[in-house]
């Protein structure tokens, strides 16, 4: 499947602001709330995540058809990333651990800005860099 990577651009500004305001709140119930963003997206795809619905609704109509489309898998996995950072993050706050929740929270939102910003998508780089790595089974 492809995706417009505008809606994953649209989709880390949104998770930044969340990530932000958690850091400044310590707010482990919205870290939950974006977890569980994180997790539809990568469970059932970005089309189905609530971010991606927001973009499909609401900007993608005003913005016409992309110019290109791009693999959903990458993004897709880089999801998965950021679920497994944000459970970190929720477990930190809600064991009494504020320094890792904010740490896991933290490392979360650089991944965020720089993909809100740049285009550069780290949990997609590390997809690619692991299906490089992986040996290729044989077809028969």
């Amino acid at each position: 499947m492809q995706v417009d990577p505008r809606g994953q651009r649209f989709s880390a500004i949104l998770t930044s602001l969340v990530l932000i305001v958690v850091l400044v709140t310590s707010s482990w119930p919205l870290l939950v709330a974006q977890t569980v963003v994180f997790a539809l997206g990568a469970v059932f795809g970005l089309r189905s995540a609530p971010y991606g619905l927001i973009y499909q609704v609401l900007v993608r109509p005003r913005l016409g058809p992309p110019k290109e489309l791009e693999p959903e898998a990458p993004p897709r996995f880089a999801q998965g990333v950021g679920t497994a950072f944000a459970l970190v993050g929720v477990l930190g706050y809600t064991l009494g651990i504020p320094a890792l929740g904010m740490t896991a929270t933290a490392f979360a939102l650089i991944a965020a800005v720089l993909n809100a910003a740049f285009g550069l998508c780290l949990g997609c780089e590390a997809y690619l860099l692991i299906r490089r790595l992986t040996p290729r089974r044989a077809t028969s």
